[in-house]
This record gives C-alpha cells, structure tokens and sequence, in this order.
C-alpha cells in the first residue's frame, strides 16, 4: 500500500510539474562539490541545459569550502578543467613557482581565490544556472525524468529534468534513491586485496575540519578551550612536550609542521594529519541534527589544536583569517571529508586492476586519471594501531574507469564525487582533488550525451565519451610520455586504451608513473598480440617470423592497415621517413590509428570489445 501511495504522488507530481510550467533542465546536479562544479560546467559545454544546486555560497568543496586548497597529485598530468583550473590560478598569482609555497604540494593558493575562478567559469557557461544557498529535496523519478523540489531564502520551487548527477559529499542523494553501497573496510577474501583486513568492518577515514591562519603582528591567542587537552597534539611536531609519538618515524619540526600548507600571502593552511586536526567521525548515515553536532565537535577539536599552536608552541600571533571565508567564525564552510558511501556500480574498481591493469580490461573504459599513492588517516581512531598501514602505499598510475559512475538498477542517475564505485583501498587514492575533479567532467559530458541520445546513462557509448575528453585535452590513461598538448597525443591515448601497445606503470621515489615508452623500438611479436583482435588470423600469421615492427611490415597488413607513402608519413606529422628502419612505439601507434581506426571498435562498461 505504501509503495502504491508513493507511486502515486510521485504521478501527481509529474502532472502537477508540467502543468505549472516548472522550469525543465537536461541535466541536474545535486551539490556544487569539485565533481559537480566540473560535471555542471562540462554538461553546458556541451549544449545541454544544466543546473547546479548548490547549499552553500561557493562552488569548489573542498578545494574551497573545505579549505584543501593544496591539491593532491597529478601534477604531470596536466589536461582538460584540471589544466583550466591551473591555468587560472598560474594568472592569478604570476606563474607555476609562486604556487609552490608549501611543501605537500606543488600546487597551493587562497581557497576564496579558487571559489572566484570556479565561479567565473560557470559563469561564461550560457547554458549552466547555479542555485547557491539552495537544498534539493523530494527528488522524485518519473516516467518524464526527475522532479527536484529546491528550498531557498525566497522559497521553495519544482523543477525537472531529464538526468540527475549525485556530486553531494556523503552520497546523500544516491542512498535516497535506493542504490546500494558500501562503508568502511571490505574484507580481504571479498575483494582479493592483499593489503585489505581480513574481516570487514565500518569503519572510514578521520575527516578534518582545516584551519587558515593568518600572521596578525600581535598577541591572538584565542580563549582557552574549556575541554582543551594537550597530550591530543604533543606530538604532532617535535617540541618539550612531546613523549611517546603515534609514529615516531613521522616527528617533524615545528617549521615543517607550518609549512606543510603555507599559501600564497603568507596564510597558512592547516590540514595536518599527524596528531593535528583530522578528527574520527562517522556521520555518513546520521541526521541532520546529527550531523551538525558532529560538525560542532570537530570544530572545537581544531580549535584546541589552535589554542596548542598559539599557547604550547609560542606561534601567539598566527590566528584564523579574517579575509578567507564567508563565515562568522572564520572556519571554513563545511568539513574536508575524506571517505563517502561507495556504491554498488555496473563495475566495481579494485587495488588488483590498479596494480595490474592489463591482466583485466577496465583500463579500456578509462576515462579520468590519477597518480596518488593510496592514503589513509585512521590514527584518531581508537584502536587504528590494528588497521592496515596504509599512509602511502604505492600503486601505478591509473586509468579511472567509466562505470564506476552508474549505480546498478537506478535509472537516470549518475554519481561522482568520492561515492563511486570503488573498494575503500582505491578510495584512498580516487579521494584526491584532481581525480575527483575529472569524475566530476566525465560525470557531465556521460549526463549530456545520455540526454542528447535521449538513453539511460549506462547504455551511453563508452568511446563516446572518451572521445569528448579527449575533445577536451583530458586524458584517459596516466602516460607521461606527451604533453596533452602534443598533435600525437590522442593518437597515443586511444591506442593505449585498446590495448594494442601496453604502457608499464612503475614507482619511483614518491612518484607514480605510467609510460607509453613512446620512443622505443617495438618488436612484431609484442605488437601483434595487441592487434590480433583487429586483424585476420590469416595476415597475423603471414607476419609473425619477423623480428622488428617497420613500415614494410605495416604496409604488408592490407587492407586493414594500408600502405603508408612518404606523403602520407609526411602528413601523419612523424620523422624520418624509411620503410626499412625500425618503428618507435609511438610512430605504430599514430598509424594504427590513422589506418587501422581501432578505437572506433566499440567496447562495454567492462572493455570487451564488441
């Protein structure tokens, strides 16, 4: 009966919208995250109409309202809005050296400064309407797509449309929705994970609460807490006080502590994860109310860890910004959350294909990249000395693939942010901002296409949307070979998501790497085992006892491939022409490419080619 009353009003609600005249969108995102900043833009540069609804008065998460304004990795990997959003901040304040102002990372600037640029960006987007200081509730599917009722200081308002993206920081709308997921730890004999506990568990990564801080001249201390204790941050750098460390190998100096997050302007963003501000909190499936008494806490936690700044270390005239955010306290807008519902996807991205992607085929269905070692924090937690050690544990670079978005069962929606469907050891690296930024532009350029096509999301050709990140100098796989820029790089990319020629992944030093190993010599053998799928058995046989991949054997692959002339090695725009010396790997691919048109053989969610 109540499955029917639901049914129902949901009908009532479609006629009623339609008769009122609601306005009707393409595409809806739901939270204005770095995903649903990214998804939103994407979605309206390609002509659909788009909205993003948004509680708060920035756009950016956490990169912004979070206070994370140091990004994460992916430093070489520098294409489509993840390269727009440095371009801007490389404008604004003179160039790449000024925003290596901390030592984390490479990339530092103003989270109010990175709010303005996101803000900018939407707003050159004709086609995308941003509701600021707007919650979306009753969001109801129908038989015509989604009716989302928004409320806001001038009230409440319905409005519809065709796909909804859930780019919310806990997966909010996607657990409404009724699609299943997962928390905490899955266990190592469900995932195969090695690193993985051996029983599940529920437990999720501390959040934090980030603090900028200013240096105002003058004594500023605050008031001490009234449940202030130190012995929660002695050790959070190497001082008097300090006795018996969380991780002694990690006791660093009061100036490295500092200058962990320095920004631009002399501020000082403080994130920092060793016996600091990162604070255990699950408020994943709490209400409401709940969930802003956990806020609450957290926030006095970061407060104590100031009082210890200012009181315990002698750092009296460091205090909270008054010219960062837009809040009464000078906190920042929301929580930097680390860890999300996962969902249950059409795929399920684990460690194994991380570490060796070419034993499965998801590397096929690529879409958005990362470099990040998986990274955890646990040590607020109690009992985190029996967890997995997880701070930095080394994978390749990575592939992210396509259907980690689509909930199974759930028609018309797509989820980004850190909700996709990935095991929690994977989350520890997807979490980071610029993969979650290039989710969020895959997320839009999926939602645009499917409302274009007037398709579910899930039946959306995967090259499809591939190719409209390439169209917008992203990448698909991870090879630092060539720039984004580089007339060869597509060519590099869609062959390397075949599967034709394989890249290798690797870690050197902090770094993790993928390479096409663009400029070397590819032998016969290893290059047919890539094309054998592409070709008759007939002519891979015909060819198989030579040694060396030239252009002479190439041209001996008619018709599937063709004869490559001096005119047209001359227009494919590569070196020296001779038919007789040995290909590079990456002169195969750019042929192959051209002749061969591999990339256009259609693949599914799962890369088997079709």
């Amino acid at each position: 009966m109540k499955q029917l009353v639901r049914y129902t009003a949901a009908l009532w609600a479609a006629v009623l919208l339609t008769a009122c005249g609601a306005e009707q969108y393409d595409v809806i995102v739901i939270g204005g995250g770095v995903s649903g900043t990214t998804a939103g833009i994407r979605s309206a540069r390609l002509g659909a109409k788009t909205l993003i609804v948004e509680e708060g008065p920035w756009l950016g998460g956490m990169l912004t309202s979070a206070g994370v304004s140091a990004t994460d990795g992916n430093y070489r990997l520098r294409g489509g809005m993840w390269g727009e959003l440095r371009d801007s901040l490389e404008a604004h304040y003179g160039g790449p050296e000024a925003l290596k102002t901390g030592w984390v990372s490479n990339l530092l600037f103003e989270p109010h400064i990175g709010a303005r640029i996101f803000r900018s960006m939407a707003e050159n987007e004709e086609q995308l309407t941003v509701k600021f200081e707007t919650s979306a509730t009753e969001i109801l599917r129908t038989e015509q797509g989604w009716q989302v009722t928004l409320h806001s200081a001038e009230g409440s308002k319905r409005v519809g449309g065709k796909v909804l993206i859930d780019c919310t920081e806990l997966g909010d709308v996607a657990a409404a929705q009724g699609v299943k997921y997962d928390l905490g730890m899955e266990s190592r004999s469900v995932t195969g994970e090695e690193v993985a506990p051996e029983e599940a568990n529920d437990i999720i990564q501390d959040l934090t609460m980030v603090m900028v801080l200013k240096d105002y001249g003058r004594d500023v201390t605050i008031e001490r807490p009234a449940d202030y204790d130190s012995t929660l941050f002695a050790c959070a750098c190497d001082n008097p006080i300090c006795r018996t460390p969380k991780e002694a190998n990690r006791l660093w100096s009061k100036k490295m502590m500092m200058t962990y997050g320095k920004l631009p302007n002399g501020k000082y963003m403080i994130n920092w994860p060793i016996e600091g501000n990162d604070f255990y909190v699950n408020m994943i499936e709490m209400s409401s109310e709940e969930r802003q008494e956990a806020v609450r806490k957290a926030k006095a936690h970061t407060l104590n860890f100031l009082y210890f700044i200012q009181h315990e270390l002698g750092l009296n005239t460091l205090g909270l910004a008054d010219d960062e955010f837009p809040t009464e306290d000078r906190m920042p807008l929301m929580p930097y959350h680390r860890e999300s519902r996962r969902i249950e996807g059409e795929v399920r991205f684990q460690l194994n294909q991380v570490t060796h992607p070419y034993d499965y085929t998801l590397y096929r269905t690529a879409i958005g990249v990362g470099d990040y070692p998986v990274d955890q924090h646990h040590t607020r937690y109690t009992g985190w000395e029996a967890l997995p050690n997880l701070y930095f544990h080394s994978v390749p670079s990575y592939g992210v693939p396509m259907g980690v978005m689509l909930p199974k069962e759930v028609d018309g929606l797509i989820v980004a942010e850190k909700s996709i469907s990935v095991s929690n050891l994977v989350n520890g690296s997807t979490r980071l901002q610029p993969v979650v930024l290039q989710i969020g532009e895959a997320a839009g350029i999926l939602a645009a296409l499917a409302s274009k096509q007037g398709i579910e999301p899930r039946e959306v050709a995967v090259r499809d949307v591939q190719r409209e990140v390439l169209n917008g100098g992203g990448y698909l796989l991870p090879f630092l070979d060539l720039p984004a820029t580089d007339p060869h790089f597509k060519a590099m990319q869609r062959i390397g998501v075949t599967g034709i020629i394989e890249g290798v992944g690797m870690t050197v030093g902090w770094e993790n790497q993928s390479w096409f190993r663009a400029e070397e010599t590819i032998s016969l053998g290893e290059l047919m085992v890539g094309l054998q799928p592409f070709l008759q058995s007939d002519e891979a046989e015909a060819i198989v006892e030579l040694t060396n991949t030239k252009l002479a054997t190439l041209n001996d692959l008619q018709p599937k491939i063709g004869a490559v002339s001096a005119e047209a090695w001359e227009t494919l725009g590569l070196g020296n022409y001779n038919p007789e010396r040995p290909l590079t790997r990456l002169e195969c691919a750019v042929v192959i490419d051209d002749r061969l048109k591999p990339f256009d053989v259609a693949v599914d969610l799962n890369g088997n080619l079709k």
